[in-house]
C-alpha cells in the first residue's frame, strides 16, 4: 500500500478546510450557496493537486464535516447526494488531469460526471429510500440555478491552479 506523504495530508485537511469555511462566508453576506457552489471550489481545485483517493476523500468528507458542524447542508438527502457529486469531482478531476491537455477539459469533464453521478444518487435514494426527488430535474435544476457558480469555477479554478502549481514548485 502506498504511503500518503505528508504534503498530501496536510493539502487535503486544508483543502477540507476551506470547502466548509467558504460556504460558511458566501451565507454571512447573503449570498446563495446553491447559486455560486462554494464547496465544490475546492474540492475541484484539490483534484488539480493531490492523488484521486485522497481528492475522493477530500469531496466526501467537506459536505459531511459541513453537514455535522454547520447543519448545512441537510445531512439527508443533500449531504448524502454532495457526498457522492463531489467526491466524483475530485476523483475525476485527480484521475484526468495527466490525461489531457486542458485543465478546462479537465474541470468541465469532471462537472459532468459529477452531476450524472448526483442524478444516480438522486435515483437510487428515489427507489431505495422513498425520497421525493426526480433525479432528471435534480440534475437540470442543479444546473441552471448553479449557472453562475459554475462560471465562477470555470474562470477561478484554473486561475488558482495556475497560481498555485508556481507556488507548490
Amino acid at each position: 500500500m502506498e504511503r500518503i506523504k505528508t504534503r498530501n495530508l496536510i493539502m487535503s485537511g486544508l483543502f477540507i478546510a476551506i470547502g466548509v469555511v467558504l460556504p460558511i462566508l458566501f451565507h454571512t453576506v447573503n449570498m446563495l450557496g446553491p447559486v455560486f457552489l462554494p464547496m465544490h471550489i475546492p474540492v475541484l481545485i484539490a483534484g488539480f493537486f493531490l492523488p484521486p483517493y485522497l481528492a475522493m476523500v477530500v469531496g466526501a468528507v467537506t459536505p459531511l464535516l459541513s453537514s455535522v458542524t454547520t447543519g448545512m447542508p441537510i445531512l439527508f438527502p443533500m449531504g448524502v447526494i454532495m457526498m457522492f457529486e463531489l467526491a466524483t469531482y475530485g476523483a475525476f478531476v485527480a484521475w484526468i488531469r495527466g490525461r489531457v491537455a486542458s485543465d478546462y477539459v479537465a474541470l468541465l469533464s469532471a462537472m459532468l460526471i459529477g452531476r450524472a453521478v448526483a442524478g444516480l444518487v438522486v435515483f437510487v435514494l428515489s427507489i431505495g429510500f422513498g425520497v421525493k426527488m426526480n433525479a432528471l430535474l435534480f440534475v437540470k435544476g442543479g444546473i441552471v440555478t448553479g449557472l453562475p457558480g459554475i462560471a465562477v469555477q470555470l474562470i477561478l479554478i484554473p486561475i488558482v491552479v495556475r497560481a498555485l502549481r508556481k507556488i507548490l514548485k
